[in-house]
């Protein structure tokens, strides 16, 4: 039950790796005056107000185009390819076989070892030990 529920468990998970690395997507940020403004993955990035990229003073002239947009594409993979065990060379086969190995036992029942303590019924005590002595602990 246990090995079963792991192996669903990690199909799902390598299902949505393999989904993540074929899948594109850009990643856009807004820069104002250097300053990281705005970045996002799916949506449009927000543009900053332009009265900060005049300048202060009477004669209001204007800094040459401030505000930068960057547009980062990271392209996914257009091919899954696979490799057999054979392709590998021998100390590479071996560590992987080792390592399957090992963790294949990780999960193997071990039978439960014998505890003669754990069925024990203590004996039916007639008198009370402590008051009988007359011992307590203060």
């Amino acid at each position: 039950m246990k090995i079963k529920f792991l192996q669903s468990i990690s199909s799902f998970l390598l299902a949505i790796l393999i989904l993540l690395s074929t899948s594109s997507f850009t990643i856009k940020k807004h820069f104002c005056s250097g300053f990281l403004v705005d970045s996002t993955i799916f949506t449009q990035v927000e543009k900053c107000d332009e009265t900060s990229c005049f300048s202060t003073s009477e004669t209001s002239v204007a800094q040459p185009d401030c505000c930068d947009d960057e547009v980062h594409l990271v392209e996914g993979q257009e091919v899954v390819t696979s490799k057999k065990i054979d392709d590998l060379d021998y100390e590479k086969q071996l560590i992987l076989f080792t390592l399957s190995e090992s963790y294949f036992y990780l999960f193997e029942n071990i039978p439960a070892q014998f505890s003669p303590h754990k069925e024990y019924i203590p004996p039916i005590l007639v008198t009370d030990i402590q008051i009988l002595h007359q011992d307590f602990l203060i």
